[in-house]
């Protein structure tokens, strides 16, 4: 048991910790469900919780609603994690809650939401705070309808997985996922059916049991519009949605930068067609690789749920931020000098096979602290559906976002003209590397915030003063080498007022992203929300992060704009940021209330605690109209 301990504090107990997700994820990928159960505890868990099924009827007639009771039964002495909603985080713990997920249901059955018991809070003495959790017999409702259109007999076949993880006093079992298979008789419409089990649905209230929409709402800018996922046109629709989310990450923050280095290497051979093709193929799949593999985190690993999850682990954070310093130091030719050989593996060559390979990962990989319209929505349908769905969704995704390199890479035309050789050529490299050594101090400055901030305090923001002084540089060595080499009046005076404007924009920043701004947020908890409401106040809730891109430029545009601080500044409005920067366990829970699981993310609820207005993307005009009706 000591080792089982060991292994599991290891892997499990530490949330900074993503590699070991990503060994749960191979693990699963290599030895499937059946075998995870095995290796990850399963033995033992069959001792400490039993899971069954049963029925409230012996057979339901078409147009029926019928219950299935999912039953746990926790052996004495052993407690499970409540669900997502009502599971509570504790110090640096890791919970995986409890979960009923439908992977598969007969055409014709409409499954609800799952309606699971009140947790009891639960002192175990390994910790200091109380642990949500369900003890003895768990039962967990599942409403099931049957459409008019089905026929009378034959079976209704129904397929679920049962999320949990067994904990005792002295230590926790690792998360078991368990398969159950079930079917359910119908029968004509004069056919008697009888009620069973019926002390098993004593305490089952239809009121509480939430109806499941199938329609998945998106919403840019206000152009609303919504895709019916119940349906084969639907879900080839949500698909292409999602592909064209996937295809504007690369107009976003993140990926800008790394799109001149990639036309670069392409350059180099766009006189060879085949060689062209191929690193642009290559990177694509890089790209499609990271978003398949995503994907499986989020549809196989419990407690990984968001694309821009990652971020959230200072480790993973700096990693990538030093990988794009040593990608930068390429640009200035360090490589000419002899260094020791780790470091040509994390900068291979990107006019070779794999180095393009390479850089399609880290395109990826920069994309995810951003989310691009209709991505958002996309991924959070694609997190609670069966693996093989949220499967579908990432792959479109990393699809979309691949397509412009390969489109690049078939046309050579495009890039031809790029400068190859001679001075132009080196000023547009060394560029770049300054450019990417701001974005490595960003990466690096976002994961050492991570680890220094706390949920409920403002993170700090010096981090922007090395990012801004590298981009000044770039803009600066722009300048003095462009009217040194230039030959061309219009080439000097505009890549001149070019690198001005960078500079320019450079100080500007330094000046206002270091700052909290004009708007006097309050930092959300629960307890200040509660309180707000109590005051009747309408709350205008931001969700943020510091790694957010995004949520930076709609702040800027958007919320410091002068219209907006004077109705913020408003006595009868709170506006509160909802910052999950780091290990903000509250934050995430909230995200996930209101029906999210990415940001940015702008909520308005009014002073009766109704929401009123939900955004990714939003103007001005958009949240002052939706402020000034709670007002009324």
């Amino acid at each position: 048991m000591e080792l089982k301990n060991s292994i599991y504090s290891t892997i499990m107990l530490d949330n900074k910790n993503i590699f070991s997700s990503l060994l749960l994820a191979l693990l699963l990928f290599v030895s499937g469900q059946d075998c995870h159960a095995n290796l990850l505890g399963g033995s033992s868990a069959e001792k400490a919780v039993n899971v069954r099924v049963a029925w409230s009827v012996t057979a339901a007639h078409p147009g029926d609603q019928a219950l299935l009771a999912v039953v746990i039964q926790v052996n004495e002495g052993f407690h499970i994690n409540a669900d997502e909603r009502q599971i509570l985080s504790v110090e640096d713990l890791k919970l995986f809650p409890t979960k009923v997920v439908v992977t598969g249901a007969d055409k014709g059955l409409k499954i609800e939401a799952p309606l699971y018991p009140q947790a009891v809070p639960l002192t175990v003495p390994y910790l200091t705070g109380k642990v949500m959790s369900f003890q003895d017999e768990t039962v967990i409702y599942l409403p099931v309808r049957l459409e008019e259109s089905l026929s009378g007999g034959r079976l209704a076949e129904l397929s679920l997985q049962v999320h949990y993880q067994p904990c005792s006093e002295e230590y926790c079992l690792l998360p078991v996922k368990e398969k159950i298979e079930t079917s359910l008789p119908i029968v004509a419409p004069n056919t008697v059916t009888e009620r069973i089990n019926q002390e098993l649905f004593k305490q089952y209230e239809p009121g509480l049991v939430p109806e499941v929409s199938e329609e998945i709402a998106f919403n840019l800018f206000d152009w609303k519009f919504s895709v019916d996922s119940s349906s084969l046109g639907g879900v080839i629709l949500l698909l292409i949605v999602a592909a064209f989310g996937g295809m504007l990450l690369n107009f976003t923050p993140c990926v800008l930068p790394l799109i001149p280095i990639k036309i670069i290497s392409l350059s180099y051979a766009a006189k060879n067609r085949r060689q062209c093709i191929l690193l642009g193929v290559f990177m694509s799949l890089g790209v499609l690789m990271f978003w398949l593999g995503l994907g499986a985190l989020i549809a196989l690993v419990s407690g990984f749920s968001a694309t821009n999850q990652l971020f959230q682990y200072p480790v993973f954070t700096i990693s990538v931020g030093l990988i794009i310093a040593v990608m930068a130091g390429g640009m200035f030719d360090f490589f000419s000098l002899q260094l020791p050989a780790f470091v040509y593996m994390i900068h291979p060559e990107q006019d070779t096979l794999k180095g393009s390979f390479g850089l399609g990962i880290l395109a990826a990989v920069l994309s995810t602290p951003c989310t691009a319209p209709f991505m958002g929505a996309a991924a959070a349908w694609a997190s609670t559906q069966p693996p093989a769905s949220t499967l579908a969704v990432f792959a479109a995704i990393g699809i979309g976002m691949a397509l412009p390199y390969f489109l690049l890479s078939i046309s050579p035309d495009l890039v031809s003209k790029m400068p190859k050789t001679g001075p132009a050529s080196i000023l547009v490299k060394q560029v770049m590397g300054l450019l990417m050594l701001a974005a490595a101090a960003y990466f690096v400055g976002i994961g050492l915030e991570v680890l220094l901030s706390s949920p409920a305090d403002p993170p700090g923001k010096l981090y922007w003063w090395p990012v801004m002084f590298f981009t000044f540089c770039a803009g600066g060595w722009t300048v003095w080498r462009t009217v040194q080499i230039a030959s061309q009046n219009k080439v000097k005076y505009f890549f001149t007022a070019l690198g001005a404007v960078v500079m320019l924009l450079s100080v500007l920043g330094s000046c206002r992203l270091p700052h909290t701004g004009p708007i006097d947020w309050t930092y959300y908890t629960a307890e200040r929300l509660e309180l707000a409401q109590k005051e009747k106040k309408t709350v205008v809730m931001v969700f943020t992060a510091e790694w957010c891109l995004n949520c930076k430029v709609l702040e800027q545009g958007v919320l410091e704009n002068s219209k907006i601080i004077d109705l913020l500044d408003d006595e009868r409005v709170l506006p509160m940021k909802v910052d999950i920067t780091g290990n903000n366990p509250e934050g995430k829970a909230k995200l996930k209330e209101v029906g999210s699981l990415t940001i940015p993310l702008l909520v308005v609820v009014d002073s009766a605690g109704k929401e009123v207005y939900k955004s990714d993307y939003y103007t001005v005009d958009q949240v002052y109209q939706a402020v000034q009706k709670t007002l009324k």
